[in-house]
């Protein structure tokens, strides 16, 4: 195979910050969604198990495509090679606030009670 690509993605789901590795990201033909397909989980030696990933592999399991939100994501990097893939609680450090989003309800007008 010749020198396949390897992109990182960083996303927002259920409060939480995940950083996978694909070899597939595009437009999805769903509306507002990207499409991610042939996730890829480092085969790492039997000794040293990383239990961030194992949980992702684990969530992932059978997952041929997923489709994240576009609001979702937070960035997407073609990168020269995979890396760990992990799911960043908001309380270990790194920093990243969603846009805002505007509280209006549906239908209502915000200038008038």
């Amino acid at each position: 195979m010749a020198n396949q690509r390897v992109y990182r993605i960083v996303f927002h789901n259920h409060g939480k910050i995940y950083e996978v590795h694909a070899r597939h990201v595009g437009q999805s033909d769903m509306f507002g969604f990207i499409e991610i397909g042939e996730l890829i989980f480092g085969e790492r030696s039997a000794v040293l198990v990383d239990p961030a990933e194992e949980r992702l592999k684990a969530e992932f399991a059978g997952v041929r495509r997923t489709y994240i939100p576009m609001h979702a994501v937070v960035r997407v990097d073609e990168v020269e090679k995979e890396g760990a893939n992990k799911i960043i609680s908001p309380d270990e450090g790194e920093k990243v606030t969603p846009f805002p989003v505007p509280t209006f309800p549906p239908g209502g007008n915000p200038g008038k009670n």
